[in-house]
């Protein structure tokens, strides 16, 4: 009953469901959205509608701890739980959120890189996420000084339901690193929000700022 009602929850931000482990570097990045957002529960064995195809769990078990360890750093801790249902063995892996962040993975280049959780897709983390996972702790107890920069900034997201960061560059002229910073402050000031549009990071002036 319990994985059934999981399973009818479909796909979203904190479930995911895979037929098979057939390559640890593509779970890897699972692992790590999972890790640098809100945890998750990955269901192997399960097909992307739901249906139960059903896996051995000692090999699903043994790929995962070689993704965990060997794509993942730091390395990754999960749960795992086996449940057989309909005659069929599927694996449970539960996957918390870590306090510092962030999980890299590996990609297919081999290089190391952060992922997240938005919806039900693994997104690349943007470097402005990336850079607020470096300055959260060091923002606590800061002001937030209001320069022309910023002032210039705000008034061009005025109206905007989501830019990026690219295209603000593009508009305004700001230097890429002046601009992941201004953007960084802003965002760890809750002044801008960042959300997702097709899994790409997206910037609009928050609804409710400094909160």
């Amino acid at each position: 009953k319990y994985l059934r009602s999981l399973i009818a929850e479909g796909e979203h931000q904190e479930l995911d469901f895979k037929f098979e482990i057939s390559d640890a570097r593509k779970i890897a990045r699972t692992l790590s959205a999972f890790s640098n957002t809100d945890g998750g529960r990955l269901l192997i064995g399960v097909k992307d509608n739901g249906r139960i195809a059903g896996v051995r769990s000692d090999e699903e078990v043994y790929m995962s701890q070689s993704a965990a360890t060997l794509y993942c750093n730091p390395e990754v801790q999960f749960l795992s739980h086996s449940h057989m249902i309909e005659g069929k063995n599927v694996l449970e892996i539960y996957i918390p959120p870590v306090k510092n962040k962030p999980v890299y993975a590996r990609d297919d280049n081999k290089r190391w890189m952060a992922f997240i959780r938005v919806g039900n897709q693994n997104a690349l983390a943007g470097i402005v996420q990336l850079q607020i996972w470096k300055e959260a702790d060091g923002e606590r107890g800061r002001l937030l000084e209001f320069t022309r920069s910023e002032e210039m900034l705000l008034r061009y997201l005025e109206g905007e339901e989501g830019v990026s960061l690219s295209k603000i560059q593009r508009d305004m002229g700001y230097q890429r690193k002046e601009l992941v910073t201004l953007m960084t402050k802003l965002v760890l000031f809750n002044v801008v929000e960042m959300h997702y549009i097709d899994a790409n990071s997206c910037f609009r002036l928050s609804e409710s700022p400094g909160e």
